[in-house]
């Protein structure tokens, strides 16, 4: 009797330690399944912050200087674009390039579009880019783009002009070359923003052409 009491106590203690087990499990599971919701919402997620420049520069400019961005011509088929402060001032959605080169004036202090107009290189007169580079007033930003051709017109006068706007490379533009500047008139020093890639059958991207160019920065309000 003795023995039997005893094996019962045991097996009612074991069955009381299993009873406890699952139902504690089971609170516990409970207790996880309504604070799971509570644990995911305090988590505060923030969304990414797309900063919007202009020109869409990789960075926006800082106080005091102008946005801007140039693209020459690929090849004899897509044209060049400019953009200033947002701005697009030529391209070819707008229908205001041409072959050669093309060229937008803006006022260095404000940053007002003053005029632009694109001059053919290949076939066209030169000294209408003689009388319209002549005609640039004092601090005003010049931005250039190629486009096809803008060497084959090129003389000794159009090069001193362009030079004296701070480019290096105007005395070696040449046939089909692939060319972008910002320069002003009364720069005192060479510009440092300026790229130009010759015409190398050996290097050229296109057929005949070298690969287009992109330049892009934030040009110091008066210049001059």
């Amino acid at each position: 009797m003795r023995v039997s009491g005893l094996l019962r106590l045991l097996s009612l203690i074991s069955v009381l330690v299993v009873t406890w087990f699952f139902v504690r499990s089971y609170i516990s599971s409970n207790m996880i399944n309504v604070r799971l919701p509570r644990w995911i919402g305090s988590v505060h997620k923030e969304n990414p912050v797309v900063v919007k420049t202009k020109c869409g520069l990789s960075k926006s400019c800082s106080a005091n200087f102008f946005a801007f961005k140039i693209s020459s011509g690929a090849a004899n088929v897509v044209g060049p674009s400019m953009c200033f402060e947002g701005q697009t001032i030529m391209s070819p959605v707008k229908n205001n390039v041409g072959r050669g080169l093309n060229i937008a004036l803006v006022n260095g202090t404000k940053g007002t579009v003053l005029r632009h107009g694109s001059f053919d290189m290949y076939s066209g007169d030169p000294n209408l880019l003689v009388k319209f580079l002549k005609e640039i007033p004092d601090g005003t930003l010049v931005l250039v783009a190629s486009y096809d051709d803008p060497g084959t017109k090129m003389n000794d006068e159009i090069r001193k002009l362009l030079s004296d706007l701070g480019s290096s490379y105007a005395k070696q533009l040449g046939f089909r070359d692939s060319w972008v500047f910002l320069g002003a008139k009364g720069l005192k020093s060479k510009s440092p923003f300026e790229e130009l890639l010759k015409n190398n059958p050996d290097t050229n991207k296109y057929d005949g052409w070298p690969e287009l160019l992109e330049l892009e920065g934030c040009a110091p309000q008066k210049v001059y």
